[in-house]
């Protein structure tokens, strides 16, 4: 996903600013410094990858490695709605890799993606502790059991509606 010219600055700063009391000799400091970036910009983009690698003098490449490793960090930002499949055990035996497939058909993205308009990110989580619901999706921290493809289709309807109302709401506030 292309960052545009903002975006890359905004990374920038924000790199040199968590980079500014960091000694670039310390290299067991390179993963708390991208979780600071991944806590303030919800994401690590590569912008950000090259300059921590100047700074601690390492390949960006191994850079790259340790993000990739660790699951806990994103390599495109996060949209404005995030949807996690849960798969844990109970979500899993009860078909969440049938609920995946159907948001990447309806989102076009994959797991660890999101949609070109930065509306959605979809991710896998271990387990989110709601078992007899599952399977189960949390939106945006809203928690929706029993999930199914046709539950897919309602809730991105219900959000397409919820969106447009706000939009129809502030154009009468204008007036």
């Amino acid at each position: 996903m292309k960052l545009t010219e903002e975006e890359k600055i905004i990374a920038v700063e924000t790199t040199q600013q968590i980079l500014a009391g960091v000694d670039r000799q310390n290299r067991g400091q390179l993963i708390p410094v991208l979780q600071k970036v991944q806590e303030k910009l919800g994401y690590v983009p590569q912008v950000t990858m090259e300059k921590v690698a100047n700074h601690f003098a390492v390949p960006a490449v191994d850079v790259y490695g340790v993000i990739t490793f660790y699951n806990q960090f994103r390599l495109t930002p996060p949209g404005k709605n995030q949807v996690k499949i849960c798969m844990g055990t109970a979500c899993h035996m009860r078909g969440a890799h049938i609920i995946q497939e159907a948001w990447e058909r309806r989102l076009n993205i994959t797991v660890g993606e999101t949609t070109r308009d930065r509306e959605y990110s979809l991710e896998r989580v271990a387990c989110v502790g709601c078992c007899t619901m599952a399977p189960v999706v949390v939106i945006n921290e809203e928690v929706h059991g029993k999930m199914t493809p046709t539950r897919v289709d309602g809730l991105l309807f219900a959000h397409q509606l919820d969106k447009q109302k706000a939009k129809e709401g502030n154009a009468d506030n204008e007036q």
